[in-house]
């Protein structure tokens, strides 16, 4: 099952590029990912980390939310828990289940248990074209906006500001579940 998601996230991440009209050097420009990483996961022999997933994202000018949900979701207006598309960062553990359906509604709702110790930054640019709340479900989660430091308990919900670097970390010794919902401008 995860190659096979790793399989269509390759194949979604070269559809990007090429109805861009963009050489692998292209995208690893615009991005700052490796040429040869980049490859590497259009052929599905590597499965790519959720930095790796928001600096391409951000070089397309999509939300990460948004390039996963094109490479996972079929249609519709209900989306069962049994078929939601989850997918398992191979670096941290940190894993990501697109809730809602994939619609032509500007939001995504997407789940995530991240586990003790982890930390998942972000660049700027994978949220460029969007607004995000963040709601904490269990757990504590820090969550770093640039120079700000947020810590979060169940059932707090922040607004981010503008978009600048930032990471999530879950600095406690128990799993942090928490819901983005992601309101997309545009993409």
């Amino acid at each position: 099952m995860e190659n096979e998601i790793d399989q269509r996230l390759g194949a979604r991440i070269r559809a990007e590029r090429e109805s861009r009209g963009w050489s692998l050097s292209d995208l690893a420009a615009r991005s700052g990912v490796s040429r040869g990483m980049i490859h590497k996961v259009e052929r599905g022999d590597s499965s790519p980390t959720a930095s790796l997933l928001a600096k391409l994202s951000g070089a397309f000018g999509l939300s990460m939310s948004t390039l996963l949900a094109r490479a996972e979701m079929n249609p519709g207006r209900l989306a069962r828990a049994r078929d939601q598309p989850v997918w398992t960062d191979p670096e941290s553990g940190y894993i990501r289940r697109h809730v809602s359906p994939r619609t032509d509604l500007p939001a995504d709702l997407v789940r995530i248990e991240l586990p003790p110790g982890a930390a998942i930054p972000m660049p700027a640019s994978a949220y460029t074209f969007q607004r995000q709340l963040i709601w904490v479900l269990a757990g504590r989660l820090v969550f770093l906006e640039g120079e700000l430091r947020h810590e979060l308990d169940a059932g707090d919900c922040l607004e981010l500001g503008a978009p600048s670097d930032c990471a999530f970390r879950n600095e406690s010794d128990a799993v942090c579940v928490y819901a983005v919902i992601v309101i997309r401008k545009h993409g």
